[in-house]
């Protein structure tokens, strides 16, 4: 009786060891998925997932993640293909644009040097505010390509962001009063330097100001922080939780008619992200926030060639 019942607990012994073998193979095979797993998502390579198990449903699992990585490397490369061409569409149509824009200015100017009548003289201006629009838009389109291509890097040197602010406050104040805009400015005294690209810089504080007076109810607060976040904040009771969602999407437009392609906030968040730095929008209590951050480097205090 002792004999068979040491050789049962023998044998459960036994069992017990093949099991956390088992299980020790097993979280080895899940731990070997994992990490095969992430490497292929965050690389852009055609490798599949391989494990050392033999065991067959670990296997049956690699399997399957195979599969979907190739559903998705496919969907990868059809996205990049699609983007590109439309990046080569937007370059192609800004300057297919220019030409037949430059040669209607021309009839224009040579259609205002002939006697016309009051009505036509109307007409005639209409047609060239419209023409406007369109080169302005065509324009926007131009700036768009250049900024998206491959070939376009970003050109840092040490900007005071205080100055650019400053500066770019100071270029749009008129428009802003003419839209009963009084903006609230909050800028510290200790210059908060980074490496920027000051045109690209320029152009990010430009098309937040045109959106605040496109959007803003009255009211636009500017502020510039220590850590070298600035917030773009105003009223906005015509917008909504979506539509802000959707602000920084190419060709996205709240209105669908008028002097805009969409493009405005697009190029921001392009340009911001260029130059190292992040950019984001929130909408709560009919209050647009727009936030653009650039983080401090060490060689921001350490450079003595400030642009001021």
């Amino acid at each position: 009786m002792m004999l068979w019942y040491q050789a049962a607990i023998g044998f459960l012994l036994l069992i017990i060891a093949a099991l956390l073998v088992k299980l020790y193979l097993l979280r080895k095979s899940t731990k070997e998925i994992e990490q095969e797993f992430t490497k292929r998502i965050l690389t852009d390579t055609n490798t599949l997932i391989s494990i050392s198990t033999n065991d067959r449903h670990m296997r049956k699992l690699a399997a399957v993640i195979n599969e979907e990585l190739r559903k998705l490397r496919a969907a990868r490369q059809r996205f990049q293909q699609g983007d590109q061409e439309l990046k080569n569409a937007v370059t192609n149509i800004s300057h297919d644009l220019r030409t037949p824009l430059t040669a209607i200015y021309g009839y224009l100017d040579l259609l205002e040097q002939e006697p016309l009548s009051d009505t036509a003289s109307q007409y005639l201006d209409i047609i060239r505010n419209r023409t406007e629009v369109l080169a302005q838009l065509s324009e926007e389109l131009f700036r768009y390509s250049i900024i998206i291509s491959s070939e376009h890097t970003a050109v840092k040197e040490s900007v005071v962001l205080n100055r650019v602010l400053e500066e770019s406050i100071a270029a749009f104040y008129t428009a802003l009063s003419a839209h009963n805009i009084m903006p609230k400015i909050q800028i510290p005294e200790r210059k908060i330097t980074r490496m920027l690209d000051p045109s690209a810089l320029e152009r990010v504080f430009s098309n937040l100001f045109h959106n605040a007076i496109k959007y803003s109810d009255g009211d636009l607060e500017i502020t510039l922080s220590e850590n070298g976040s600035i917030v773009f904040a105003n009223t906005a009771s015509a917008l909504d939780n979506v539509q802000v969602g959707r602000l920084f999407e190419r060709f996205y437009t709240v209105e669908t008619a008028g002097k805009s392609t969409g493009l405005g906030l697009a190029i921001s968040r392009t340009l911001v992200e260029q130059m190292g730095g992040s950019i984001s929008a929130d909408y709560e209590n009919h209050r647009l926030r727009i936030c653009i951050s650039f983080p401090e480097m060490e060689y921001a205090s350490k450079n003595p060639q400030e642009k001021s």
